[in-house]
């Protein structure tokens, strides 16, 4: 029997890969978005991070990534093009609350390193895949005229 179907190819194991280190990133966004609802609603920090107790600082960064966490978080467990992006928003905002405003917000270098950590992986992958990509264009193919 002759398949009328477009044969698919398998993906690579770069692509798995970068596709369970997305997913990975998505879980750890998920538990980043928790975590700020939790304060948000008092059920963290001993109530201490209740939204009507905190500064008006940390009402607008708190209120802003636990809205864009979940968003980022569902991007990149889809694997589509958005959610790294909105990744980049998210960890781009910790970043500037740590590093441009120290005093008004906690400094959190474990965090600044997990998001170059993670920044940097991406960069790699995506740089695996386009060469790749390139290798895969450039191989004689047998269906070529």
């Amino acid at each position: 029997m002759h398949h009328d179907s477009v044969h698919v190819p398998k993906p690579s194991l770069t692509e798995v890969l970068f596709g369970w280190f997305l997913r990975l990133v998505s879980v750890i966004c998920f538990w980043f978005a928790l975590n700020y609802w939790a304060m948000l609603i008092g059920f963290s920090h001993g109530g201490a991070g209740r939204f009507d107790l905190l500064s008006p600082e940390w009402r607008a960064a708190a209120t802003a990534l636990a809205v864009v966490y979940p968003v980022a978080a569902i991007g990149l467990w889809l694997l589509v093009s958005w959610g790294p992006v909105v990744w980049v928003v998210a960890a781009a905002t910790e970043l500037a609350m740590d590093k441009f405003y120290p005093g008004i917000f906690d400094s959190r270098p474990l965090l600044v390193l997990l998001h170059g950590a993670v920044a940097v992986t991406f960069v790699l992958f995506r740089a695996a895949l386009l060469y790749q990509r390139l290798r895969e264009a450039r191989k004689v193919r047998v269906d070529s005229p």
